[in-house]
């Protein structure tokens, strides 16, 4: 099963991203949403799995949740937007990550790229960086890869110029 990993569109999303996007058979989009319309861009290609971040209004946290925790091709997966990176993970996210011991944890927040297993709970941490505009990073970013019932292959990482 083909992803579409990203996050941090904060209400931008262009052609440029959208072309990575097909041909996946779900896209998962790691919060800070900014607009509706992002989200109804991106389900017009995919199913699509989403979470809410920090900068998202009620219309957004009403039709996403904070957490999505879910099991596909038998891999857990939790899905969240502010959850820190090793060794310094978020208030409370290392405690679940030890209980929940998920094959795949995904954050965004930082719009820092990130994908590196984890020994704290046994599993792989992604970040997709930031797909859109708004912040300090100086390439945009997102994530393509396989899912399996072995875990995830064939990872990408997607850089997109900011103009």
């Amino acid at each position: 099963m083909r992803i579409g990993l990203l996050s941090d569109t904060h209400s931008h999303i262009d052609e440029r991203v959208m072309k990575h996007l097909k041909g996946c058979d779900e896209i998962w989009h790691a919060g800070d949403i900014g607009d509706l319309h992002v989200t109804d861009k991106l389900a017009k290609i995919a199913p699509l799995r989403a979470v809410h971040g920090n900068i998202d209004g009620a219309d957004i946290r009403t039709e996403f949740p904070q957490d999505l925790v879910f099991t596909l091709l038998g891999q857990t997966i939790w899905l969240t937007h502010i959850g820190g990176r090793p060794p310094r993970f978020a208030p409370g996210i290392l405690s679940k990550l030890r209980d929940l011991r998920p094959s795949i944890f995904i954050c965004g927040h930082s719009h820092i790229l990130l994908a590196r297993g984890c020994e704290d709970f046994g599993g792989l941490h992604l970040n997709p960086g930031a797909a859109g505009l708004y912040g300090q990073h100086s390439v945009r970013t997102l994530m393509r890869f396989t899912l399996t019932t072995s875990g995830v292959s064939d990872l990408e990482v997607v850089e997109i110029p900011r103009t």
